[in-house]
């Protein structure tokens, strides 16, 4: 069996650190989109079955449609600022290799996870023209990351890779 080149060191190390572009922090909020609406959905099935178990009766969030959209925003809240507060990155980001950061590089703490998730409906309103800096600017900034002072990036270990993948084809 033959081995493949070792990838060069500009495709695998030279994206980390520069401004993640609109394709992967697309993809990266389309899955936490996914991620969070199954875990809602989850835990909303859970709440039902516990409530049919302990009390004898059914509760359906679908009968409590305010209370569902109070919860869903809270959850929506909870699950995109804690993230970001703790790591800079939520699920799809990781699973896309990009991360928030201040705009200065540095990681983000809880002040600016908050204002960033209180910030991010303000560009989903009128028709998502919160995004179009992240087309046109050299920063790649939503309005959401203006506010919050933040900035996302790539950021997977893309060194660390390389060195997996070397480590492998010697063995081999």
């Amino acid at each position: 069996m033959t081995s493949l080149p070792a990838p060069s060191m500009e495709m695998t190390v030279g994206r980390q650190g520069h401004y993640a572009g609109a394709v992967s922090r697309l993809l990266a909020f389309g899955a936490d989109v996914g991620v969070s609406w199954v875990l809602y959905s989850g835990g909303a099935g859970l709440v039902s079955v516990s409530s049919e178990l302990i009390t004898g009766r059914s509760f359906h969030f679908t009968h409590h449609q305010i209370l569902a959209i109070v919860i869903l925003v809270l959850w929506e809240g909870l699950y995109f600022s804690y993230p970001w507060a703790v790591s800079g990155k939520t699920p799809g980001m990781a699973l896309f290799g990009v991360q928030v950061v201040t705009a200065e590089g540095a990681p983000i703490g809880a002040r600016h996870a908050i204002t960033r998730t209180l910030a991010l409906p303000l560009s989903i309103l009128v028709v998502g023209l919160g995004f179009v800096g992240i087309l046109f600017q050299r920063e790649r900034r939503a309005l959401h990351d203006l506010l919050a002072g933040t900035a996302v990036v790539y950021a997977w270990d893309a060194r660390a890779a390389r060195l997996r993948w070397m480590a492998r084809t010697e063995k081999g």
